[in-house]
């Protein structure tokens, strides 16, 4: 007899539920996890709502996973046991790229993701294919974790790796555009990298309110007020050292060009809409003020340790982070908050 578990099925954008499907088998090489916690992730919301070019309907979803380890595979020869509980970043690397033989994980030309090539954590169990055992993005979790904050490091991660990148430190001032858990995870960690001022802007009143609890300096709302104006009066006009695009808003990059100091350096970090991918920024202000624009996506496994250790001490306040922790049967419910702005992250709990 086949058992059987919950998981949240998307049969086409806008079209998914809860259901009952088959218990994984457990992968040959690989883990079977009992799922503890699933944070809902952005892009989870634009495959709900749009599709995603890597996803084939119906299909489950949810990449941001901590779970307990119950199953290994017959060639299982990874380090995990049974009982071990686990963060589980959705990135499997390939290990031949030119790339990964330099140990650049993050720009892994091949790299598959849980959730894409393999079915998600919106579930009560998942399979962990060999993959992501031998060339992934996997750790137990510390010692008296919340396993909703571990699961929520998988962005943390992403954050993390962009911060490194852009060089944040001591001194600096920087502006975040797009007040959304990222934009939460990176006022925090610029705050932990030694920024001395912090400045955060959205478009939704109710989005800054929703941030004020990670200490942003000044909040500014671009509804009414011009951002980048309130950036040059903030800074005595000489504009911010580090700007983060923590919105798909395609103005963002060209308000982020504006808003710079001479020298500063701009974290490209939300993607664009691909019918918007190319906004107007003033590249003569790009060169004549000797900007730096920095793209920046996924992770490398450092990133994740640093995340998870930035969490259990307390650096990330994950705590303010999730807001909402609801059982996957409301999955409804958590996606319709998160759409309407009035949640920053929701996580479930099959």
């Amino acid at each position: 007899m086949v058992e059987m578990m919950k998981a949240v099925i998307v049969r086409a954008p806008g079209d998914f539920g809860l259901e009952d499907v088959p218990i994984p088998v457990t992968p040959s090489g690989g883990l079977l996890l009992r799922v503890i916690a699933c944070g809902l992730c952005g892009s989870d919301l634009r495959t709900l709502r749009s599709g995603h070019r890597r996803v084939t309907f119906p299909w489950i979803i949810g990449h941001e996973i901590c779970g307990t380890v119950v199953e290994t595979g017959d060639h299982y020869r990874g380090p995990w046991r049974k009982a071990d509980v686990l963060a589980v970043a959705p990135l499997a690397y390939c290990g031949a790229c030119d790339f990964c033989l330099d140990a650049r994980y993050e720009l892994c030309d091949n790299y598959r993701e849980i959730a894409q090539a393999w079915p998600g954590g919106f579930a009560e169990y998942i399979a962990i294919p060999e993959e992501c055992v031998r060339l992934g993005t996997i750790r137990t979790i510390p010692d008296g974790l919340d396993p909703a904050f571990a699961a929520i490091t998988e962005p943390i991660s992403s954050c993390v790796h962009a911060q490194e990148k852009g060089h944040v430190g001591l001194g600096d001032t920087v502006v975040i555009i797009g007040a959304g858990p990222i934009g939460c995870i990176h006022t925090s960690l610029a705050r932990a990298r030694g920024a001395s001022r912090v400045y955060l802007i959205d478009i939704l009143a109710e989005r800054l309110r929703l941030c004020e609890p990670f200490g942003p300096d000044a909040t500014i709302d671009a509804s009414r007020d011009d951002p980048v104006s309130e950036v040059r009066r903030l800074t005595a006009g000489k504009g911010a050292d580090v700007v983060v695009t923590a919105t798909p808003a395609p103005i963002a990059p060209v308000q982020a060009v504006e808003m710079a100091r001479k020298g500063g350096r701009i974290l490209l970090f939300g993607g664009l809409p691909v019918d918007q991918s190319r906004p107007g920024v003033d590249m003569n202000t790009v060169h004549y003020n000797g900007l730096f624009l920095i793209g920046t996506t996924t992770l490398a496994p450092r990133h994740q340790r640093l995340a998870l250790d930035l969490v259990a001490s307390g650096r990330i306040p994950a705590e303010r982070l999730v807001t909402h922790r609801l059982p996957l049967s409301e999955f409804r419910d958590g996606v319709s908050l998160a759409m309407e702005g009035k949640a920053l992250k929701v996580v479930f709990f099959p």
